[in-house]
């Protein structure tokens, strides 16, 4: 037996190139239960991290007992994360919401489901004949399933007519989802996680996989122990274990990933490592980026970044060189500076080599949670269901065809709210009703204190749908007990496009509902009605609600038809698009050099990569009349802020392999909370000795936004950096009473395309407290 918290990634199964990932089931069962002793096992898949690895729920007595890896499953072979193995353990906790709750008298009192969703209702009724729908805001998830963001968005959209509905994948992917727009004029992941088995350079960008995707992790790892192993390029300020792993490792400053890209970029193609055929066929803007790019000779780049030149150049001889690259990317550009701008460069490095669409040939945007994929698909947000372009007006009126409803009750005035700007709406006062669900943004949203005032604001019906109370449901006017993963039945997507059912495997606590139950019980007390007077939502489950969105997905680019629950209980994880010319799923988008950019067809007419202003219809149509791969250039900017002083460092935050997002669930689970539980902050050595820190000592991190204190870890991480994991609640009463989340110190700003916060170039302030540890 290993231990999976000291030894995450499991034990080795060596592979070569081209040979099939061999089978490793992992497993836990609670109480030195065996096999033998669970009752039933229910399919399902990961809910506490992006991989989707496909697992099954052991259920004894109608309670959760385990679970254990799927062998056969086309993702994991069995393999499952540290927070899979133990996190299940959160379903059974004794602070379970098991019933509503309504503020009265300042504090928040029991109540029951027909009192609680009468004042939402009577809320929502009142605010939409004083206001209007722009009263009233969604913000969701990226953990709940299809099934229920499509019902959320059919009622944002359809029901009420509000442009504000967005989720917390707006915090880890809508970076990944603009990058893909821009590129292939569609959302969609290009690769698979196959390309691992046959790639000979992977190259991860901002990507710690091996922390936030054991499993995928566990797969490379298993690709280095066998023959002709790849060689890794990693981009990271620390070093991580996909590092030390790498063969070459840049650690650039936060905040110059477009820099360090387009010295790639100028490399690979001063030295012709390009693919000349497939740039005529398949890709349109090569000239404009070459010209660009040539201001970027690795000298100036490297000076830019702070790192080596030599070994930029390295690493663009490794890319230039390769014959089968894969490229990842992660929160390490998505939440930097210049965000979609350095994303997209990576789309650029692996379209001018031709690498795309064939076995160890692509790119993966990552996703930050389980189903992220399915918010985007699904119009939860922000987007128009199935990848339906808001800007064409043809696209609005499938959907209004589809619904049964005025094309003038859909929102397409303007591109749909993001939350940030949700929050100032909020703050400003326009926004009156804002209905979180399974997030928890009153610790993960950048600059705490401002959301917090956001959130307490009496004029602010703050409704909170979750499955304990946490610290937003602590401000909510109503909160809504939800049921958790494994106390529900739906169907969810990961990255590489792979969709899983998860059944239903015991009932929730006490009262708790599904999220799918709480919108349909709202859509119905609303009495949201189509143009023929009949119900605007007329599914009433889960499997009913999964059909609705196949007829929505019909045609599209994520197109659903060709599955079912039953076709997926059978096969396990089944890629889309599937349908009746792609059967058995699609593997790799993008395979025969055609994309889903044309412009009748494309999700965007893309946006300019400084400004983030949208480009017109007719100037998208003129320049990509073909619907082929676009290559967009950009110049490197300076981030909006830097560090100064003596003290001054950058800051950047991120996550643990032991926790997801602010711990409501895996600080609940006792092995993972043992192997994290309490912030630190990272720093390097030659930082540390400069300012006179030991290892364990107490630091305080200041920025004009608030202050942290944690104890210092001493690491190879590169100078002028710290480094704080963002999973702790804002206020930690075990420790003198000390701010620890490190969003109190992040600013409020973000991409202008992506519109995703920038939780990784706020500077701050570093000094020791007095007092020592």
């Amino acid at each position: 037996m290993v231990d999976r918290i000291a030894e995450p990634w499991g034990a080795r199964t060596p592979y070569a190139a081209g040979q099939r990932w061999p089978e490793r089931v992992d497993g836990y069962l609670a109480d030195g239960l065996g096999d033998d002793d669970v009752d039933r096992w229910v399919p399902s898949a990961a809910i506490l991290h992006s991989n989707g690895d496909g697992l099954d729920i052991a259920v004894k007595d109608d309670r959760i007992v385990g679970v254990r890896g799927r062998r056969h499953d086309r993702v994991n072979h069995g393999r499952l994360d540290p927070k899979d193995l133990f996190g299940w353990q959160a379903n059974n906790s004794r602070d379970r919401l098991t019933a509503p709750l309504i503020r009265r008298g300042g504090r928040l009192v029991e109540t029951d489901w027909e009192t609680a969703m009468a004042a939402v209702v009577d809320r929502s009724r009142e605010l939409l004949g004083e206001h209007g729908p722009a009263a009233i805001g969604f913000y969701t998830s990226g953990q709940l399933f299809l099934e229920e963001y499509y019902t959320l968005g059919v009622i944002a959209r359809a029901g009420l007519g509000t442009n504000h509905v967005d989720g917390n994948t707006r915090l880890c992917t809508a970076t990944a989802e603009w990058a893909l727009k821009e590129s292939f004029g569609c959302d969609g992941q290009p690769g698979s996680y196959t390309d691992v088995d046959h790639a000979d350079v992977i190259a991860l960008f901002g990507h710690n996989v091996a922390e936030t995707q054991t499993v995928l992790w566990s797969r490379i790892l298993d690709r280095l122990a066998g023959p002709d192993p790849p060689q890794i390029v990693c981009v990271d300020p620390r070093s991580t274990p996909v590092a030390r792993a790498a063969t070459v490792h840049l650690a650039p400053l936060p905040g110059t990933n477009v820099a360090l890209m387009n010295g790639l970029l100028h490399e690979v193609i001063a030295h012709g490592w390009i693919d000349g055929d497939y740039l005529r066929a398949h890709v349109v803007g090569f000239e404009k980026l070459a010209a660009t790019v040539a201001d970027y000779p690795a000298a100036r780049a490297a000076a830019i970044c702070g790192i080596d030149a030599a070994d930029l150049r390295r690493a663009a001889r490794i890319v230039g060189g390769a014959e089968r690259l894969l490229s990842t990317v992660l929160q390490g550009f998505y939440q930097s500076h210049q965000a979609t701008a350095a994303a997209v460069q990576v789309n650029n490095l692996n379209l001018i080599r031709g690498m795309i669409g064939r076995p160890g040939a692509g790119v993966l945007q990552m996703n930050g949670q389980p189903t992220a994929q399915n918010t985007r698909e699904c119009g939860a947000n922000g987007d128009l269901p199935g990848f339906r372009n808001w800007q064409n007006d043809e696209h609005v009126a499938q959907l209004a065809r589809l619904w049964n409803v005025d094309v003038a009750t859909i929102p397409h005035y303007s591109e749909p709210t993001h939350a940030m700007q949700m929050l100032r709406f909020a703050e400003q006062g326009s926004l009156r009703m804002l209905w979180v669900s399974a997030t928890n943004p009153a610790v993960s949203l950048p600059e705490l204190h401002r959301i917090r005032s956001i959130l307490r604001q009496d004029r602010l019906m703050l409704v909170v749908q979750d499955i304990f109370l946490t610290e937003t449901a602590e401000l909510a006017d109503v909160v809504l007990p939800a049921a958790a993963w494994g106390e529900k039945t739906g169907t969810f997507t990961n990255v590489d496009r792979t969709v899983h059912i998860s059944d239903q495997a015991v009932d929730p606590p006490g009262q708790a509902r599904a999220d799918l139950d709480i919108f349909l019980d709202y859509a119905r007390r609303m009495d949201f009605r189509d143009n023929d007077g009949a119900p605007l939502i007329s599914w009433h489950g889960p499997e009913s609600a999964f059909a609705a969105w196949q007829r929505c997905s019909a045609g599209r680019p994520c197109d659903y038809t060709g599955l079912s629950y039953a076709k997926l209980r059978r096969s396990g994880g089944i890629q889309w698009p599937c349908n009746a010319d792609h059967p058995d799923g699609t593997e790799r988008l993008y395979a025969d050099g055609r994309f889903f950019s044309e412009p009748s067809y494309s999700e965007t007419y893309t946006k300019d990569l400084i400004t983030g202003g949208a480009v017109e219809p007719t100037e998208y149509a003129a320049a990509n009349p073909d619907g082929k791969a676009m290559l967009w250039p950009v110049e490197y900017l300076p981030p909006h802020e830097r560090p100064r002083g003596e003290n001054g460092l950058w800051l950047i935050t991120g996550r643990t392999v032991y926790h997801f997002h602010t711990r409501t669930k895996t600080g609940r689970t006792p092995q993972l909370n043992a192997a994290a539980p309490e912030v630190w902050v990272e720093l390097s050595r030659s930082d540390a000795d400069r300012l006179g820190i030991a290892e364990g000592d107490v630091v305080e991190l200041a920025s004009p936004r608030g202050t942290v204190t944690a104890p210092a870890r001493i690491t190879d991480i590169r100078a002028g950096v710290a480094f704080l994991p963002f999973h702790y609640g804002y206020w930690d009463c075990s420790a003198a009473g000390r701010h620890r989340a490190a969003n109190e110190l992040t600013v409020t700003d973000w991409d202008p395309v992506s519109k995703q916060p920038l939780f990784k170039t706020s500077a701050v302030r570093l000094r020791r407290k007095d007092g020592g540890t």
